[in-house]
């Protein structure tokens, strides 16, 4: 049907502006109530009208309906009246949640029953702030305290307080703050940056950091700069046992420690919506697993509740890293001295074996190599799986469809089924691994599914959500998660 161009630029306007109406009560319900605004599990804090735009037509691809933003508007407008406390809330899954469910309620009175437990609740956040200490500010540490930054909101939950490195040069605060601002991968920080030379500090969006320089990590009294209690992320690998590790709670002010790579020994491997439930108030040091273990157990767990694996190989294709060479030279690792900018690296990965550590019923059932590339992020894993029960494309691919939307595992597992997509397209996801629809095979029990991953941004997601699991501080979610429809396969098969 022919339509009027002017009719379509009319459409578009009176959406843009919508979209830009929506900026200020969105920033309110952030800075007032704590409140984080999302679309599928993407973020629309500090958004412009156009990333608000896109958020709500990138929708259609995961429910496969239209998320207008008529529906939108009034909904966000709404909860700025019901005075909530904080609380993590997705507007797509709550527009469908009334539109299936409402009943013929108004919308308050919709909202007020879906959302009863932080209605009225505002400034009545019981949640005590914990001080956050960075040990290390590479590629892991300064993406998670961008999402620290983010997360600030009014003050409750994680404060990041200081990062601690060694000083490289005589300008290495402003080369940290630098680095902090400006990243050729993920863009540039979203929002303001201020060092103080004298104080050795870095003010982010209003969050003052400060920087201490040291060399060991058992020497450090952070009680001196007001830090006490704190929850340390070690990021620097450097120490992966508990030995190694517990160097950091020898300091003043640094309570527990969470490792941000697969740690050694009988250390606690967590993969947030595997296995964070079994992190204890008396665990001082945990550790945050690996990338790629983060991307394949939450879809692993899935596949193996439902149909069974009865074993498998995961080969992933995996972007190169710090610690290979730019060019040719030496590397105590086999190829790794090899240039990574220009060659595919054959190389080990634990993350096979280390799936069985938060997923202990896939014990001895994986194998597992890696293919370093040359690309800076987004890898990818594929899993070759038999199963125990016979699937198809269509069943499996409605069943992971159906758990990225509605299951415990929706803030890990994402789902996509778009033919043009490659992995540039995953920068940024928040997301543990997003499962290709459209390049999985099944034949019977034979299952190979592609699960991409963005091994920077995606991990450090995880690893924020495994600090706030110790430090009890995770706001609500809404809406409350619906049971994903297909039965889940009995353990006798």
């Amino acid at each position: 049907m022919h339509r009027d161009p002017s009719e379509c630029l009319d459409t578009w306007m009176s959406r843009e502006a919508l979209a830009e109406g929506m900026i200020p009560v969105i920033g309110r319900l952030y800075r007032e109530n704590n409140v984080v605004i999302s679309i599928h599990g993407r973020s629309l804090i500090n958004k412009s009208a156009m990333n608000i735009l896109k958020a709500h037509r990138f929708a259609r691809r995961i429910s496969k309906e239209e998320l207008f933003l008529e529906e939108t508007a009034p909904l966000l407008r709404t909860l700025v009246d019901l005075d909530l406390g904080a609380a993590a809330i997705d507007i797509a899954r709550l527009t469908q949640k009334f539109k299936a469910d409402g009943g013929g309620a108004s919308l308050e009175d919709f909202l007020r029953v879906e959302l009863a437990d932080v209605v009225d609740k505002r400034g009545a956040d019981e949640r005590t702030s914990t001080d956050v200490v960075l040990y290390g500010f590479g590629r892991i540490g300064r993406l998670v305290a961008r999402l620290l930054i983010e997360k600030a909101g009014g003050g409750h939950g994680l404060r990041l307080r200081a990062i601690v490195v060694r000083k490289g040069a005589d300008n290495d605060l402003m080369k940290r703050a630098s680095l902090l601002r400006r990243d050729s991968v993920h863009g540039s920080f979203e929002g303001t940056i201020r060092i103080d030379e004298e104080a050795n500090t870095i003010t982010a969006n209003g969050v003052h950091i400060q920087v201490i320089y040291s060399n060991d990590p058992s020497t450090v009294d952070y009680t001196a700069y007001g830090i006490n209690d704190a929850l340390l992320v070690d990021n620097t690998g450097r120490w992966r046992d508990e030995e190694g590790l517990s160097k950091h709670l020898q300091s003043k002010g640094i309570a527990r420690v969470l490792l941000t790579a697969p740690g050694k020994g009988a250390l606690k491997n967590i993969v947030h919506g595997i296995n964070h439930n079994t992190i204890l108030p008396t665990d001082q040091i945990v550790t945050a697993a690996s990338c790629t273990t983060n991307a394949i157990t939450p879809v692993l767990k899935a596949i193996n509740d439902r149909f069974g694996v009865v074993h498998g190989h995961v080969e992933t294709v995996h972007s190169f890293t710090n610690d290979q060479n730019l060019i040719d030279n030496f590397h105590q690792g086999d190829r790794r001295g090899r240039s990574a900018a220009l060659n595919m690296v054959i190389t080990e990965t634990g993350a096979a074996k280390a799936v069985a550590k938060a997923l202990p019923e896939l014990e001895g059932k994986l194998t597992g190599s890696s293919i370093r590339v040359p690309t800076p992020d987004v890898s990818i894993a594929i899993l070759n799986l038999t199963l125990a029960d016979g699937t198809s494309k269509d069943e499996v691919n409605t069943y992971l469809r159906e758990t990225s939307l509605h299951s415990d595992l929706r803030k890990q597992v994402d789902y996509i089924d778009s033919p043009d997509v490659v992995s540039t397209d995953f920068v940024g996801s928040r997301r543990a691994g997003i499962v290709d629809g459209l390049a999985t095979i099944a034949n019977g029990t034979n299952l190979v599914l592609y699960v991409w991953y963005d091994n920077e941004f995606g991990y450090s997601c995880q690893v924020v959500r495994v600090m706030e699991e110790m430090a009890g501080v995770h706001p609500p979610s809404f809406p409350a998660k619906e049971p994903v429809a297909a039965t889940v396969r009995s353990s006798a098969g």
